[in-house]
């Protein structure tokens, strides 16, 4: 299997990925974090490297958000170790996925079932959690009805630009990778050391607020990627089409 190469171009892309996704980040973060067990907070600037992986190339895409992302938690909430064992390899697994599954051929059988998956996987952790009583209905229905609104994003963005399914599907897949990475690795980092006060804190904290985090994650990034990721992606296209030769859409 080949190893995937950085070029000078992906570093210039990743750098300028880095910068964005860190910048606006900060300055548009409404001091929102996920209700009850705080920390993960609402980010919908993700679609800043989830377009910069298909556009350029899965390695731009995923290190510059890894490295933004740094950036970002170092001025929000100030726990470098904490970003580098949960943000930083979440955002870099979860774009790097999405730009690899985004920029291939894979079929539309393959992606249908991929997606179906992808899909299925946060409604079904928010009803368990539902049902045990580890999270109230009233967050629970919020997740679900977020999940439900990228359903429908998902269709009409598939219907009114087919040539970007393989996105759609990169960006289920990938973010469903660095939901669950951050939502393991934030409660095993509880277990150790006290989570930053900045956004929320907590010390050891039960195993399911893993399921809460990956939840939260997932259902209030996913409408952004499925939502917006195509139109930008058309424009860039038709403004830059060389830099789409060659690749699956």
């Amino acid at each position: 299997m080949a190893r995937p190469r950085l070029r000078a171009l992906d570093v210039s892309a990743a750098a300028i990925c880095a910068a964005l996704y860190a910048g606006i980040g900060v300055l548009t973060y409404p001091g929102i974090v996920c209700p009850g067990v705080g920390v993960v907070r609402f980010w919908p600037v993700v679609i800043i490297p989830g377009v910069f992986s298909i556009v350029f190339s899965p390695l731009a895409g995923g290190l510059g958000a890894a490295i933004g992302i740094f950036i970002s938690d170092l001025i929000i909430h100030g726990d470098a170790f904490l970003s580098l064992t949960a943000g930083v390899p979440a955002n870099f697994l979860g774009f790097y996925t999405l730009g690899k599954l985004g920029r291939s051929r894979i079929g539309p059988g393959k992606t249908a079932v991929l997606r179906a998956l992808g899909l299925a996987i946060p409604p079904l952790i928010t009803a368990v959690l539902c049902a045990y009583g580890l999270l109230s209905l009233m967050i629970g229905l919020i997740f679900a009805l977020a999940c439900l609104i990228s359903y429908g994003c998902l269709d009409v963005a598939i219907k009114m630009a087919p040539d970007w399914e393989g996105y759609q599907t990169g960006s289920v897949i990938g973010l469903l990778v660095g939901s669950t990475w951050i939502g393991i690795f934030v409660w095993l980092y509880s277990q150790f050391f006290a989570l930053p006060s900045a956004v929320g804190g907590g010390f050891r904290l039960p195993f399911y607020a893993a399921g809460i985090w990956m939840v939260w994650t997932f259902s209030t990034e996913i409408p952004f990627l499925v939502a917006l990721g195509p139109p930008i992606l058309e424009a860039c296209s038709r403004a830059f089409p060389h830099l789409f030769q060659g690749r699956g859409r």
